[in-house]
């Protein structure tokens, strides 16, 4: 039986998602963060040293990353589906997208959400000033003007037929719905983007989804 360790409102969202559309049973074991510093519970470490969010166990093995739990259930129970011939144009395709994810875009979402903190942590009135000017200064100089041009590149390679590989959902698009409903959660995404407002409506509307977010609760990325 395939364990989840499920922590809420993280990564291991899309992989209780991915095994819904795969039909394949298995079960859940949560974890919440920590309300002050958001960080995973220390429980995670007994499962895989690093302590983080998704890992999965299954016959003996236990799986941690997004992408490797992906491929991994894809290669055991996916009979090919979800993703095109090995060798193709769109193999190497599908490749890039589940490295882009975390290796591009999730950086990027990750300074975005460090610098709003910033401006908000605690500490003494006479620092507020030079925090919030240090966050914005890094939102208006680098963070956004970079999340841009990502968001752009994005928006045209949706754009032919609204999914990453192909003409349907595949694995590329279960790897890419976190950093775009991040995007989406964190601002930046406004009507220049319909193809990717298009793209999050699309996989929030898939009973497989629907299923995933039942299963696993509370999920504020995708609200």
């Amino acid at each position: 039986m395939i364990t989840v360790h499920h922590l809420n409102n993280s990564r291991s969202q899309r992989v209780l998602w991915f095994l819904e559309e795969l039909g394949l049973e298995y079960e859940i074991k949560f974890y919440q963060r920590d309300r002050k510093t958001m960080l995973a519970p220390a429980e995670l470490r007994a499962i895989h040293p690093l302590g983080k969010s998704p890992v999965i166990t299954d016959n003996g093995l236990t799986i941690a990353e997004s992408g490797a739990i992906i491929e991994y259930l894809s290669d055991t129970y996916g009979s090919d589906r979800f993703r095109p011939e090995p060798g193709t144009p769109e193999s190497l395709k599908l490749r890039y997208w589940l490295h882009y994810a975390e290796g591009s875009a999730m950086p990027l979402l990750l300074l975005k959400l460090v610098a709003l903190r910033i401006a908000t942590l605690p500490m003494p009135f006479f620092a507020r000033p030079i925090a919030r000017k240090i966050s914005a200064g890094l939102l208006k100089q680098f963070i956004d003007p970079q999340l841009a041009i990502h968001l752009k590149f994005i928006e045209g390679e949706l754009a032919p037929t609204g999914w990453f590989v192909g003409s349907g959902l595949s694995i590329a698009d279960i790897q890419m719905s976190f950093p775009l409903e991040a995007a989406a959660a964190r601002g930046g995404m406004n009507d220049r983007f319909p193809g990717i407002h298009g793209f999050l409506e699309r996989i929030h509307a898939r009973p497989a989804y629907q299923r995933a977010l039942e299963k696993g609760g509370k999920y504020e990325l995708a609200s």
